[in-house]
């Protein structure tokens, strides 16, 4: 009896996961399913590059693409930069048992573990009071930056970890300072990785709206600067779903655009990625 329940407890196992992974997957069929099939039919190229009239029950959604590309944007040059840089101090500059290496991570993974709203109150008062920024689209994309921070540090660092283990020993060998392993080595080796935790923290900023309320603002005119109030599409679908009698439908409209451009952008930075990864395997 002990040797069959042996054998059947990987089964059982290997069962649950595969049920786990079909769970997510029709989760995610019937979220875009739900969206395409009530939004998808109102998408036209008027929709797409028009203004928004009638509180968004009519014309189109123009000037809300653009304040999302500019506020995300915004969110990945800020972050990309800051969180690779966390990342190589933690690989490359703390030992894994220093306590300076275990507060920074403490810092990202409480950083990572706080509500939008959160994020959103604390934009509003650094950088749309103390700074004054106002409500602008700068401020919503440094808000974004915040939230996007942690989630690329964490896989910057485990990309740029794993290319050391193996290229660190050879490359000091040949009398290369820690610098130019770095960056001649070990970052080139970590970009799909980097890339595909940029993706992660995109996906993240493009979608996100409670914290974009209190910084970025509601104004659905097109952007004229960085300093400029704007919607994204997040917060318009917010809007239209829970302010404006009748919005419903463009809701829809605008969830299937907001979803197909998370699809583009996400699926974009992983093809990258995966062909980064293949370029250097051939290497």
């Amino acid at each position: 009896m002990r040797l069959d329940l042996r054998k059947r407890t990987p089964l059982l196992g290997d069962l649950l996961v595969w049920c786990g992974a079909a769970a997510v997957m029709l989760a995610l069929l019937a979220i875009v399913g739900d969206v395409l099939r009530h939004g998808l039919g109102q998408v036209d190229w008027a929709f797409l590059t028009e203004s928004p009239f009638s509180s968004g029950r009519s014309g189109g959604i123009g000037p809300i693409i653009v304040s999302t590309m500019i506020v995300t944007g915004i969110a990945v040059v800020v972050a990309t930069p800051l969180a690779v840089g966390i990342a190589i101090l933690l690989a490359e500059h703390l030992p894994p048992g220093d306590p300076r290496a275990r507060r920074v991570r403490a810092c990202l993974s409480t950083l990572a573990g706080v509500p939008s709203i959160v994020f959103g109150l604390v934009g509003n008062t650094l950088f749309c009071d103390w700074l004054g920024m106002g409500f602008s689209l700068l401020s919503g994309g440094l808000t974004l930056a915040l939230m996007a921070l942690p989630i690329i540090a964490f896989v910057a660092e485990q990309s740029i970890s794993g290319a050391a283990e193996s290229l660190r020993p050879g490359a000091y060998a040949l009398g290369m300072t820690q610098t130019r392993v770095v960056t001649r080595v070990i970052l080139p080796v970590a970009l799909p990785g980097i890339v595909g935790g940029v993706a992660l923290g995109l996906g993240r900023a493009i979608a996100e709206s409670a914290a974009l309320v209190f910084t970025s603002g509601y104004v659905d005119r097109m952007p004229g600067s960085l300093f400029d109030s704007g919607r994204t599409l997040a917060v318009h679908i917010l809007d239209l779903a829970m302010n404006v009698p009748g919005g419903d439908a463009r809701a829809y409209a605008t969830a299937a655009v907001l979803l197909a451009s998370m699809l583009l952008v996400v699926g974009g930075l992983t093809a990258f990625s995966h062909a980064s990864q293949r370029r250097m395997g051939t290497l």
